[in-house]
């Protein structure tokens, strides 16, 4: 979604802080302005724009929020809101790791389509200032810790949802907490009950990690960072070039010339379901690392080659020595510059 094209109708803030025992829930709408309208379509966009959001589908028979949206219209908005606050409230209430948070619920337009945003505030810890009066008449200004401060615009949030009234479809993004002992998608399994496919973000950690423990059990020391680097360099050229890839084609490549590798890869991918999956990430955030090669040595050095410099060879070369030690050499630099 682009920020400016979202239209914020209605929001309300409910107060879900579990260390007072209780939802502070509000009986009316936000009375807002264009400032904090355009706080709103920030995260909203951040959400729906990222690589960590994933689809989801209601277990429609045991999901209480479902429940709730089918009978949902406008004239109902703060109703309904309280009762999903006051349901997250419950969880989060029995499960201590879950961190307090303001739920602002919004109702907004998007090109043609209506849809509602549930994003959870979870509180940050900064220092501000106030002022008392003293008992001479003057003024003392102190420093105090405030607890309850809301996420800034530039700061994605950790939980939220945004869902399309016109089909109740989902679109989710999550932490997980410890509940009852074992890390949880609380969010979506306890609260929504929902579920969906892996988020793009998460599909491509997966293929990179899986890549690399291939990449560590198939080569030797030296070997291997040939291989990931040839690797990473395959998968930034998908990314740039088409914007993504199909998993059992990335591995055609990266593995061209040791099928046992890409078998022993294929079956790690068969273990999450992810042998013909797309991965599509969108933001930049997510294929920065792709764009440069990091390269640390044993005696403690460290390079950044810029992905188009590497590929380059009159920019950088790469010389394995007669006692199988490897040398580095950066060609044809025009100036140097050293910076503290």
């Amino acid at each position: 979604m682009v920020k400016e094209e979202i239209r914020i109708k209605k929001a309300i803030v409910h107060i879900l802080d579990s260390t007072i025992g209780m939802p502070v829930l509000s009986d009316a709408e936000l009375d807002f302005g264009s400032e904090f309208a355009d706080f709103l379509k920030e995260h909203i966009a951040k959400i729906s724009s990222g690589d960590d959001g994933k689809s989801c589908q209601f277990y429609k028979e045991e999901s209480e929020v479902y429940r709730m949206l089918t009978q949902y219209s406008d004239d109902f908005f703060v109703d309904v809101s309280k009762d999903m606050a006051d349901f997250l409230y419950s969880i989060m209430n029995s499960n201590i790791d879950i961190p307090p948070a303001d739920l602002i619920v919004v109702r907004f337009r998007y090109g043609e389509e209506e849809y509602l945003g549930l994003l959870k505030m979870n509180y940050k810890s900064l220092y501000t200032h106030r002022t008392l009066a003293s008992e001479e008449g003057g003024n003392t200004n102190e420093i105090i810790r405030h607890k309850s401060i809301l996420p800034p615009e530039s700061q994605r949030l950790s939980e939220a949802a945004i869902i399309g009234l016109s089909d109740l479809s989902v679109q989710v993004v999550e932490r997980k907490y410890d509940v009852n002992g074992e890390k949880t998608n609380y969010f979506s399994y306890l609260f929504l009950k929902c579920s969906g496919r892996m988020s793009h973000k998460s599909k491509l950690s997966i293929v990179t990690k899986a890549v690399e423990a291939v990449q560590k059990d198939g080569y030797g020391d030296l070997g291997q960072y040939e291989a990931q680097m040839k690797a990473k360099r395959i998968i930034q050229e998908e990314l740039e070039e088409k914007g993504g890839f199909v998993v059992e084609e990335i591995a055609e490549k990266i593995f061209e010339e040791k099928p046992e590798l890409k078998t022993a890869f294929q079956d790690k991918m068969e273990k999450y379901d992810m042998v013909k999956e797309e991965v599509l990430p969108q933001s930049e955030a997510t294929t920065r690392k792709y764009q440069k090669q990091h390269l640390f040595t044993d005696t403690g050095i460290e390079i950044k080659i810029p992905m188009e410099q590497y590929k380059n060879p009159g920019s950088v070369e790469f010389i394995t020595n007669p006692d199988g030690t490897v040398s580095v050499l950066i060609k044809n630099i025009g100036h140097l510059e050293a910076r503290w």
